[in-house]
Parts: structure tokens; sequence; C-alpha cells
């Protein structure tokens, strides 16, 4: 399984309204079988834990089933799926820093909880030759980098009884930044893939986003630009700027790229490990020229260092490949992100 080129399925079974209506009527057996035609050969499908478990803990059969047919259509379409666990009951990425919501770390019954979970999914899908797993979307807070490595030993031990070649992918802290890769524990296991998300610069990617604190909610930003003015606009955004408040390098492009993912690179290499970015991309409010100049020049980034990815998203989310926004680009952006390698 390369996973090498596919497009997330975000606001299906994760980040929506949890209900049968949503989940009958946001994707059909249509969509995954024009991603496929698209040349894409995967798809990560972001799952809520509600989708798969009730509060009380006891299984969603409703819901399971939504995920069997998900695998089977793309099984019939012939391409792979990841099934990335985007929020798990006492964590959810959204809630990064409220101890009260996020206390999977703290608590053994939650973590045990975790681990039940994907001891469930791994044997249910483990003998699916075309199925993935991804641990957890994005674990934020820095104290708990230790606490994640304790974590994904024992999902990997459970995951490991049922689905023994099965890849399974995780990533660092601090929303699966390139940098905190090199914090993970080198894995033991075989057929492992590290992953992170690149949005970098963030004021680019994400201009005017209303869940981005502090960011002007009118500011049209563009790309490339002078390196001055990224870090001028970052350091209004704090924290979530800082990587380009830090950046020593003299360009904004291809060179800036580089030294976003040069840590993520070297801690792949350094553990054995294929390197997968699962999420990527740029906000419908971008203009769309600099949008695809962005995409030019991360995946001749990806290129020069083998790095498979995944596109955000699929539709809606504010980064829908198939929605309006980006008519006048998405046949350049689908030749860059399905040409043949």
């Amino acid at each position: 399984m390369e996973l090498r080129k596919g497009i997330n399925f975000g606001g299906y079974l994760s980040q929506c309204e949890h209900s049968t209506l949503h989940y009958q009527s946001f994707i059909s057996e249509e969509d995954v079988k024009t991603v496929a035609g698209w040349g894409f050969d995967h798809i990560r499908l972001p799952i809520d834990c509600e989708v798969f478990e009730h509060e009380d803990g006891s299984l969603y059969a409703e819901g399971i089933a939504f995920v069997d047919r998900f695998v089977e259509w793309c099984k019939n379409a012939g391409i792979d799926v990841v099934l990335d666990l985007h929020k798990a009951y006492g964590y959810d990425f959204n809630d990064a820093g409220n101890e009260e919501k996020n206390n999977l770390f703290q608590s053994e019954a939650l973590k045990q909880r975790f681990v039940d979970l994907w001891t469930y999914i791994a044997k249910r899908y483990g003998s699916e030759k075309h199925v993935a797993f991804e641990l957890l979307n994005e674990v934020v807070e820095e104290e708990n980098a230790d606490l994640w490595n304790d974590l994904i030993a024992r999902a990997m031990h459970a995951i490991r009884t049922y689905a023994k070649e099965s890849p399974v992918i995780y990533g660092g802290i601090q929303w699966n930044s390139a940098r905190t890769l090199k914090l993970l524990v080198p894995p033991e296991d075989k057929n492992i893939i590290y992953t992170f998300h690149m949005y970098e610069p963030l004021v680019f990617t994400h201009q005017k986003a209303y869940w981005v604190p502090d960011l002007p909610p009118d500011l049209e930003v563009r790309y490339p630009a002078d390196m001055d003015y990224y870090k001028k606009i970052s350091e209004i955004i704090g924290y979530k700027g800082k990587d380009v408040s830090v950046s020593k390098c003299p360009e904004m492009g291809v060179p800036f790229l580089k030294e976003m993912v040069q840590e993520a690179v070297d801690a792949a290499a350094n553990a054995g490990v294929r390197l997968y970015c699962g999420e990527f991309g740029v906000i419908d409010q971008a203009p769309q020229e600099d949008t695809l100049r962005w995409f030019e020049d991360i995946m001749q980034v990806f290129d020069e260092y083998d790095i498979h990815y995944s596109l955000w998203s699929y539709k809606k989310m504010d980064f829908g490949l198939i929605d309006e926004h980006y008519d006048p680009i998405r046949d350049e952006m689908l030749k860059l992100l399905t040409k043949k390698n």
C-alpha cells in the first residue's frame, strides 16, 4: 500500500452533525469513484469516536455500518483508505488546553477505552488489504509528548494482535507539527508511517479564518511575498505564527517550505519509516492565483523529499476542492496532485 497521493473526506464522519441524515447525504459512492478517476490512490477518512461508540462506551452499530460501507466503496473503486480517528473520547484537538474536556492522557479509564477502540477497529478491518489506520488526528499539548509515546505503544500492541501488516500512521504533538516528530520513540513495529500537517505560512493558508485568534478578517495575504512582510503579519497571531517569525530563511517560497519540513524528513529517516503529510491546503478565502503558486511550490518539495500526502479537503470545510472557489484552478491543482511519479 503506497498511500502516495490522497485526499481527505473531512466533514463526512468527523467535525459534522452526527446524524443518520448527514451520513447518508454528505458523501456518496460516486464521490469515491470521482477521486479514484482523478488519479488519487487513497482517501484519508477522518472519523469521530461518536461514529464507533456511544458516550457510555457501547458500540454504535449504525455508525459502524457507514464505515463498513465506505471501506467497501473504496475496495470497489480500487482505492485505499486511511481510517483516521479524528477525535477520541477524552481528546479533541479543538479543545486543546482544556484539561476538563481533554483528559485522555490523565485518565487510565480513557486510555484503556482508546486502546479498546483500536482493538475493535483492528479486529474488524485488519484483514482488509486496502485499509490503513491513523491513531489520533492531532495531539496538541507539549506536556503530553511522553504520555503520547506511551499510549502509542499500548495501542500498537493491541492493533498488531489482530492486524499484523496494516500500515499504522501517527504523528507528534502541537497539531502534528513537522518539528515534533523527533519526540516520537522510534518504532519497533514494521509498516509504521510518520505523519505531519503542513499549513505554513499559516497567515496565507488560513487567511480570514474565523477560528484563528487575532487573525484580521479582512487581511488579504499574497503568496509569495517579502519575508519581512510575512514575519510582521505572523506576529499578529502569536504562537501559531512562530514558524515564520523565527525562520532564518531569506525568502518566502520553496526554500521556506523546505525549512518547514526538514525536521520531519530527518526524523522519519532516523526512525527508518515513511513520511506522510496527512493534511495540507489553502483556505477558500485566498486569491486563486496565489493558491496555485503555493501548491506548485509545496508539491515540488514533496516530490524532492518523497513525502506522500493527502489534500485537505474534498468538499466544504472551508477548503473543499470541488467547491466554486477553486473552479478557475481546479484542473491545474489536480494535475499537480495526481501526476505520475
